[in-house]
């Protein structure tokens, strides 16, 4: 079951990349899964190119792989699982929650 580990609140690209690096190195990651928010027509929006453009400048600073995952929906499902399990609606937490729901479906989709 996936878990929400860390929330990295943005700074600048470069503390960023430094905190990621440091999570992936603690934590012995061997995959990083980045939420993609497409918008609802499946289409690339102007977030979801930023978010591909910090992910090339981070590749460049990090040996694991990386992989895309559509992110549509998933803060919803962390508000309903949290809302479920009775949590208080936090923006931090939803996001931990909205990335373990993300994990969770590639870690389903990938099972052998």
């Amino acid at each position: 079951m996936a878990t929400p580990l860390d929330t990295i609140n943005r700074t600048d690209d470069e503390a960023d990349i430094a905190a990621i690096n440091q999570i992936i190195r603690q934590h012995q990651v061997g995959r990083v899964i980045i939420g993609l928010p497409r918008s609802m027509d499946g289409s690339i929006g102007s977030q979801a190119e930023k978010v591909k453009a910090f992910v090339e400048g981070l590749s460049s600073h990090i040996k694991v792989p990386m992989e895309f995952r559509d992110e549509r929906l998933s803060t919803v499902s962390a508000q309903r699982l949290m809302r479920d399990t009775k949590k208080t609606s936090q923006k931090a937490g939803e996001d931990a929650v909205a990335a373990a729901v993300i994990l969770q479906a590639y870690l389903d989709e990938t099972r052998l």
